[in-house]
């Protein structure tokens, strides 16, 4: 058996790349070059926490993770140690020659983090870590009398099958809904989708073959997180800046490389809150048509504005057929409907009406007719005004609760629409995924941040819903997360001192 060995790692403590992810790295990288033999005894975590400087569950959750990939082995007295073998089932390399590590296709970041999350679940607990508004933005009534009206004057020919691009007055009617966004298209470029999730899958399935690249902002929607590691297709996200996804980073990467797509959600970004203003979406534009990469543009959250300037989407300032927009009615009135739509040219369509009939051959007839007379009877509009009304209030009752009761050097964005506010922890106490635990334990669950990037980073990043409360619960749910924070930092303040001892 080799004698234990000490680890040279770098650690940018500044970056956003979480302290365990480097660990996991620089060690894996280590293994790979052969300069951690097979059977290498590595320091107790303990040891290498306090060699580095840094809390200890960052050794005990790099290790882990290693040891779930592979690359570690741990014996009950003994130690952790370099595994005989790689993951790929060969030899440990004993040198520094090793093939190239090909970059696997994406997983869902931080599996065991999204495990975690489901702990928020629990009764008594404020949760804003989901995707959509409280129940009581709901217009029950007015669904009710629209399923009841069209069942009365349709009869069983509601509850048959649609033809795959939709019912055709739906379809016309978002033809019309659109023209009011600038967005000029016909009824027949309008396909009915299953919310805007099965739009967004359904391009990816249609434009983008398994192993080939799309690009994304970075942090992302974690919804084309889960597709493109459902559909095995390689995601890369790109920087972002305070006006959406980086150009400059975006261009020299096609340059670089040959993606498929570019996916973007230029207004009330999701988990960020930005929106990308006017010169940079026509700079985009001319980049994606300059290299002839299509865009995705998710349009869920374009009217959820409560201040501000209204934007054109990306599609209506596209005179060339590069967008492919995707939007719901799903958000904005009754989730449980899953009523989306994407509009697209000729050059797209036809393939993608074959691959919704062969994904689920059609979207609820019934469901389809109801937002359909929901919106012929102006009831979008309303529900829009209601609802911005109260996301604004929402919005503020948050805003004062953060400045209250989160930590001293916490930073957030301040949104003129959507649903979320964007929180950057101090990185002088616990991250997002180490205050996870104590915070339900508070009774107060949030969105860890980790799990919006394609590379790991947010470790201090929290992501806040205030449209899932009642202004009363979003103060106390502030409250609670502050008093968490405030008890966890002391725990590690303390743990600190004793490693220096």
């Amino acid at each position: 058996m080799m004698n234990q060995i000490n680890l040279s790692i770098p650690l940018d403590r500044d970056g956003e790349e979480p302290i365990y992810r480097q660990l996991i790295r620089h060690i894996r990288m280590q293994i790979e070059s052969g300069s951690l033999p097979a059977g290498a005894r590595l320091p107790a975590s303990r040891d290498l926490a306090r060699q580095l400087n840094i809390s200890r569950i960052s050794v005990v959750n790099a290790y882990a993770e290693l040891r779930s990939q592979g690359f570690l082995s741990a014996h009950a007295g003994r130690g952790t140690f370099v595994a005989g073998e790689t993951p790929n089932g060969g030899a440990a390399p004993t040198n520094g020659h090793h093939p190239p590590v090909v970059e696997e296709t994406p997983t869902t970041p931080d599996r065991s983090i999204r495990e975690m999350m489901r702990l928020g679940r629990k009764p008594g607990v404020i949760s804003f870590s989901h995707g959509s508004l409280s129940p009581d933005f709901f217009p029950v009534h007015h669904l009710r009398d629209a399923l009841n009206t069209v069942l009365d004057r349709d009869g069983a020919k509601a509850l048959g099958y649609e033809p795959p691009e939709g019912y055709g007055p739906l379809r016309g009617a978002v033809r019309d809904y659109v023209s009011a966004l600038g967005i000029r298209c016909s009824s027949d470029q309008v396909l009915i989708t299953g919310g805007a999730q099965q739009g967004i899958d359904l391009i990816i399935q249609a434009l983008v073959s398994e192993g080939e690249v799309v690009l994304t902002e970075n942090p992302t929607y974690l919804g084309i997180i889960d597709i493109a590691r459902t559909r095995r297709i390689q995601l890369h996200g790109i920087d972002m800046d305070q006006e959406g996804i980086r150009l400059d980073y975006l261009e020299n990467f096609i340059i670089d490389n040959n993606p498929k797509l570019i996916y973007v959600m230029p207004t009330f970004h999701n988990p960020t809150g930005s929106v990308m203003p006017l010169h940079r979406r026509r700079q985009l534009l001319n980049l994606a048509n300059d290299y002839k990469v299509p865009i995705l543009e998710d349009g869920v959250y374009h009217e959820f504005r409560f201040e501000g300037d209204h934007l054109p989407p990306l599609k209506a300032l596209d005179d060339t057929g590069i967008v492919i927009h995707v939007g719901a009615f799903t958000k904005m009135l009754l989730p449980g409907l899953r009523i989306g739509y994407l509009i697209t040219d000729s050059r797209h369509y036809e393939r993608l009406v074959r691959v919704k009939q062969a994904a689920d051959v059609a979207t609820s007839g019934l469901n389809q007719r109801a937002i359909h007379l929901m919106l012929e009877r102006g009831m979008l509009a309303q529900q829009l005004e209601r609802n911005n009304r109260e996301l604004r209030r929402r919005r503020d009752v948050a805003l004062q609760a953060a400045e209250r009761y989160l930590p001293p050097g916490s930073r957030w964005n301040v949104p003129e629409g959507g649903m979320y506010l964007w929180v950057q922890l101090p990185k002088t106490g616990p991250n997002a995924a180490e205050l996870y635990i104590t915070a339900v334990h508070m009774g107060v669950a949030y969105a860890i941040g980790n799990v919006f990037y394609t590379n790991g980073c947010g470790s201090f990043r929290i992501r806040l819903n205030y449209g899932t409360h009642a202004p009363a619960e979003i103060e106390e749910g502030f409250k609670r997360l502050g008093r968490a924070w405030r008890e966890l930092a002391c725990d590690y303040e303390a743990i600190d001192k004793s490693m220096l001892l």
